[in-house]
């Protein structure tokens, strides 16, 4: 999967891009953590009940020139991507989903726009 310049999650009613006034000392600041080949990384545990260890792993990377951007919400393994947003069962996971991304709209990493 590539980096891309805006994301808009399956079914889900925003897109997101890089902010241009991004810094590498806010995504150290909002726990990115810097991988071997220079990426920032983001996971985060989407859940329902808060610390019961069951959910849809959320992971943003960003490139090391803050240009492009992947992210997902996958299975427990990792190998299948799951759309939170298909189903209004999933309500609370949106609710989640949506907040994280405003605190990293607010700290202006992303920008969010509606679709």
């Amino acid at each position: 999967m590539a980096f891309e310049k805006v994301i808009q999650p399956n079914g889900c009613k925003y897109s997101y891009s890089i902010s241009p006034n991004i810094k590498k000392y806010t995504l150290r600041d909002t726990t990115f953590l810097q991988t071997k080949v220079g990426n920032y990384e983001l996971t985060r545990l989407l859940e329902k009940v808060p610390n019961s260890g069951e959910g849809f792993p959320l992971k943003i990377t960003i490139n090391p020139e803050l240009t492009g951007f992947k992210l997902t919400i996958t299975d427990k393994s990792g190998l299948r991507l799951v759309n939170i947003f298909k189903s209004e069962d999933n309500h609370i996971l949106q609710e989640k989903f949506y907040f994280l991304m405003d605190s990293l709209v607010d700290r202006d990493i992303f920008e969010k726009s509606e679709n």
